[in-house]
């Protein structure tokens, strides 16, 4: 049996993560990149989150996959290389490999070590396929290493990720995942626009997981950058912008208050928040536009009986 390789693409310096913390913190609007809620106590939460009955696209989609792989596979052909975009523990792009016929699988995440444990273990379950492991922070550019290999490729991006980047940066990301195809195709999964209260209740559930993920985030920036934040001092708050079609996530100061880090300090009045994350929402007209702009052509897609989540496939 083979066993999988692994690369790490660019390293991000302590002092780099650190330094870009610190600006998103002391911006006009204080701002935290997403990316940084996935932290391993961050990553088991997210995990939690996907079990809540109020959360709905992670059980959506894979209802999705389960009814609709046999065409989703006849539509794009064998994946003769399949690249799995934020794999985590791999296990939405394992239910593929029999149906795409996938020989070569590329999970990619922003840490290899995240990702070793994932593919030896899925490498005990499929000797057959050759498991590559790539270390890469892809929201920042997404170009993939030669030992992903040559030939069509086909990018997997499941679980509504899209919905972190702006419209504009979700064009540019999708620009460069038409590049990395290499004349393959495109898995992706989107959530659509729906109703306010679904929406919001997905991500400000009753039990609190969600607050405590998010929450979390400032215990993660308190290491990465060396602030004292008091996670009493803030609460978790999430709701449906209408205009610009995404749910946001911000952490609101429930009393004024100053956080320090070694150069400096910032207030925080009451009420005053942190923006942590957006979740645009998706209309399946403007998502397929998105596609084509993007140069993919010969978009499908297939959604569930209330029309909440959809997956495309795109050939490049």
């Amino acid at each position: 049996m083979s066993s999988p390789r692994f690369v790490q693409l660019a390293p991000e310096a302590p002092a780099r993560i650190r330094a870009e913390l610190l600006a998103g913190l002391s911006a006009p609007v204080a701002t935290i990149a997403p990316k940084y809620l996935y932290d391993a106590l961050g990553a088991r939460l997210f995990a939690a989150i996907t079990e809540l009955p109020e959360y709905y696209p992670t059980r959506t989609e894979a209802a999705i996959f389960a009814r609709h792989l046999a065409e989703m596979a006849a539509e794009l052909g064998p994946a003769t290389t399949l690249v799995d975009l934020g794999a985590g523990n791999c296990e939405k792009a394992e239910r593929l490999f029999t149906a795409f016929g996938v020989r070569r699988y590329v999970a990619v995440d922003i840490s290899v070590d995240y990702l070793r444990t994932s593919l030896e273990h899925l490498q005990r379950h499929h000797p057959a396929i050759e498991m590559l492991g790539v270390g890469l922070d892809f929201t920042r550019s997404l170009c993939l290493p030669p030992e992903v290999g040559d030939g069509p490729r086909t990018l997997f991006y499941p679980g509504s990720s899209i919905g972190n980047f702006t419209p504009d940066e979700a064009l540019a990301f999708l620009r460069q995942a038409h590049g990395e195809c290499r004349g393959g195709a495109l898995l992706i999964g989107v959530d659509l626009v729906k109703a306010r209260d679904l929406l919001e209740a997905a991500y400000d559930d009753p039990l609190g997981v969600t607050a405590a993920f998010n929450r979390n985030l400032l215990r993660h920036l308190n290491r990465l950058a060396g602030t004292d934040f008091d996670l009493a001092d803030w609460r978790h708050v999430a709701f449906f912008d209408a205009h610009h079609s995404r749910i946001e996530m911000h952490l609101e100061a429930r009393l004024d208050t100053t956080v320090h880090w070694a150069e400096g300090e910032r207030r925080f009045a009451v009420s005053a928040r942190i923006h942590t994350e957006n979740s645009y929402k998706w209309r399946v007209e403007d998502f397929t536009a998105l596609l084509a702009a993007a140069g993919f052509s010969a978009s499908r897609h297939w959604c569930d009986a209330r029309g909440w989540f959809a997956v495309f496939t795109a050939h490049a």
